[in-house]
């Protein structure tokens, strides 16, 4: 098949991510008689350096025109600034709400040979596979904003239909795996989130009642994922508290440098990227993990080429390599991004399955 990607390496470490995932992408290509044609695009601070806003006008109507989008990292220097008008992080969000990708999915399962990474006790990680989903393009984020000398409101705000669209979406998700989903809200203090109860609670009365629906309090939520995170399967949340419960999550993990996420919507074009940040202080070292943003790649090919052959023989390149213990900084290792990169790629290579050309 032929597929066009539209890459957006962005600012910090994006671009070295996302040149080790490229590489990454032209080797499957290559071994499976694939043609995956990659178009560089400017978001984030990148953007705003080269013409003054952070999603130009030409870089969205190229992912609009894409089979998907790969992202690397949003926020230049721009972002230290916290009271410009124009900033990094709006690109993004500008993207995921002109796109319609309303559903951020962040799978999140230890690797047994990083456990020691992580600060948890390695015995409470040994089983661990959960699916976050978070909503994307309503709440607070995308809420009206008013700042005077002396006060600052923003507006949190869901429809329901907004509620329902990640509901089912997490609940389809669920159905696939273990049949429990955990829905996330602060239901005691918030009207947003009791008409997120309420619809959750509905939506899964009327189309899935054969899976298992919980609700929780997103601060009793945030204690429970660290102390029993092997009773999650699919955890499903509105916007902000996503953003902070996955990176919570990547405790589990060992880093931030192994989580990968899709930002997907009702149909055409996804969205995929590393979950970690841009990290400034690395940036131009050749110290990055691109462990994230290689699975990332593995994702892409299963949620928009269809591609699920592939995209397990990415997962299990990354997990062969993390067994022989390819570590960079951030798992206790010395690697740098090349050599880690190096080492999924010889993994995939030592496949030896035969090319296979598809239409």
């Amino acid at each position: 098949m032929r597929a066009e990607i539209v890459v957006l390496p962005g600012d910090g470490v994006g671009p070295e991510v996302t040149r080790a995932a490229t590489r990454v992408l032209a080797e499957v290509g290559a071994h499976h008689g694939h043609t995956f044609a990659i178009h560089p695009h400017l978001i984030g601070g990148a953007a705003i350096d080269a013409c003054g806003e952070p999603l130009p006008a030409d870089t969205l109507a190229a992912c609009r025109r894409a089979d998907a989008v790969l992202l690397g990292a949003v926020g230049g220097p721009q972002r230290a600034n916290l009271q410009a008008t124009v900033r990094p992080e709006q690109g993004l969000l500008a993207l995921r709400k002109e796109l319609g990708l309303y559903a951020n999915l962040r799978p999140v399962k230890p690797h047994p040979a990083a456990l020691d990474a992580s600060p948890i006790k390695p015995h409470l990680l040994v089983g661990v596979d959960l699916l976050v989903v978070r909503e994307l393009t309503g709440g607070i984020y995308f809420g009206d904003k008013q700042r005077s000398a002396t006060a600052a409101s923003d507006l949190c705000e869901y429809s329901v239909a907004e509620v329902e669209r990640v509901i089912r979406r997490a609940c389809k998700l669920a159905r696939a795996r273990r049949g429990k989903v955990v829905s996330v809200d602060k239901a005691n203090v918030l009207e947003t989130s009791r008409l997120w109860r309420e619809v959750a609670t509905r939506v899964h009365a009327e189309e899935f009642a054969d899976v298992q629906l919980e609700h929780q309090l997103v601060d009793s939520m945030a204690m429970h994922l660290l102390a029993r995170p092997r009773e999650f399967d699919v955890i499903v949340t509105e916007n902000m508290f996503g953003d902070i419960l996955t990176d919570e999550a990547a405790l589990l993990a060992g880093s931030l440098g192994l989580l990968p996420s899709a930002s997907l919507g009702d149909g055409g074009v996804g969205l995929y990227e590393p979950i970690h940040g841009s990290a400034p202080d690395i940036a131009g070292r050749g110290i990055a993990n691109p462990y994230a943003a290689i699975l990332s790649v593995a994702m892409l090919l299963r949620h928009s080429l269809r591609l699920e052959d592939e995209a397990a023989a990415v997962e299990q390149a990354v997990s062969r390599a993390l067994d022989a213990h390819v570590f960079t900084a951030d798992l206790g290792g010395t690697l740098g991004t090349e050599a880690v990169t190096d080492a999924v790629l010889a993994q995939l290579q030592a496949e030896g399955c035969p090319v296979r050309m598809r239409d």
